[in-house]
């Protein structure tokens, strides 16, 4: 048996309202804001990145394990925004987090599930005994091109976990994967922004591969929705989640607690991941987790998660997810935002 030792999660304090973009671009804020279920979302600083959002997240990981970072064989950054087209993410973030040089890193890459691949591949290493402690990192500095819809949601920020074999704060039950060629959604080389193709990413897309991997794991399990306490999904928006939750048997109150994109956006890779910290800050012992996640092109991997007793010795040895979610917080404008996500140049 192998779980998560060790967890934490990282959201910038920037934020820009879901308002002040559709002010910007003469639509009507209270439209999107029902259609999207989306109040505001994280925006990163210039010196906010996929790097520097792993290593906040990853400190608070190792702080929770409790453990010397040296013991981390393998560490696994699953991003859409690496900072760099050659050169890996994850050497910079082990340096800065105390881990290795023996240690084994690659960056991941999936759409929105890039996050939960790396956590799947830690895993995998930890359960086949080549290492002792294995870190999956998904972090994101999401890309949204001006005047899209995407624009209200892409945000910023991610979750670290170590997957270990002793004290453990969350079992591993089962995990399950789905996979499909389904061209969603859509970024080539040099290109800046995305392209998706709207309501096609729904159905034969996100709905598709998100209740495929849910029911199957399900099954797998022989477990029903009411045997869980908490459930997250991963939230392009919000009504999405909270659909497929629905679809699936789960109760509004077992999903508000990894329902987190209202407030944070969609983090991409680090969306179901910062989904599944939250539902962790406060679990209680032998409450049992599903999280899946979706990334386009297509996919979903689904955990099947058990709280231990010692989750809760940990909870408050690092920032919780709503605590960075609900505490300070800068409100920018839109100028701001464009200047900060590089939508302008400005020449000095």
């Amino acid at each position: 048996m192998a779980g998560i030792v060790g967890y934490g999660a990282y959201i910038p304090r920037k934020r820009i309202k879901a308002d002040e973009i559709a002010l910007q671009w003469g639509k009507n804020p209270e439209t999107i804001k029902r259609g999207l279920l989306l109040q505001e979302k994280s925006v990163p600083g210039f010196d906010e990145d996929t790097i520097t959002i792993s290593v906040s997240a990853g400190r608070s990981a190792i702080a929770r394990a409790g453990i010397d970072p040296q013991k981390i064989g393998a560490l696994y950054i699953g991003s859409e925004s690496h900072p760099y087209a050659v050169k890996p993410s994850g050497t910079v973030a082990a340096e800065a987090l105390g881990i290795g040089p023996e240690v084994h890193i690659a960056d991941f890459e999936f759409a929105c599930k890039a996050g939960t691949e790396a956590m799947f591949v830690a895993l995998g290493l930890v359960e086949a005994g080549r290492v002792d402690y294995a870190m999956g990192i998904g972090a994101d500095t999401s890309q949204g091109a001006p005047d899209d819809a995407l624009e209200f949601s892409a945000s910023a920020g991610g979750a670290a976990f170590i997957f270990g074999r002793d004290d453990m704060v969350a079992e591993v039950i089962e995990t399950y994967s789905y996979t499909s060629d389904t061209p969603d959604f859509w970024r080539r080389e040099g290109e800046f922004y995305p392209r998706h193709g709207g309501r096609f990413t729904g159905e034969p897309a996100y709905f598709k591969h998100v209740l495929a991997a849910s029911r199957a794991i399900l099954e797998k399990t022989g477990l029903k929705a009411e045997d869980f306490a908490y459930a997250v999904f991963h939230m392009p928006n919000g009504k999405f989640p909270m659909t497929a939750g629905k679809q699936l048997g789960f109760k509004k109150e077992q999903l508000d607690t990894g329902w987190v994109v209202p407030t944070m956006g969609n983090t991409y890779s680090g969306s179901s991941p910062t989904g599944l910290a939250a539902i962790l800050d406060v679990a209680k012992p032998d409450d049992l987790i599903l999280i899946t996640s979706f990334g386009s092109g297509a996919g979903s991997d689904s955990f099947v998660l058990k709280a231990t007793k010692r989750l809760p010795e940990v909870q408050g040895l690092a920032p919780t997810v709503r605590s960075m979610l609900d505490g300070p917080r800068q409100y920018v404008t839109y100028g701001e935002y464009a200047k900060f996500r590089e939508k302008i140049i400005v020449n000095e």
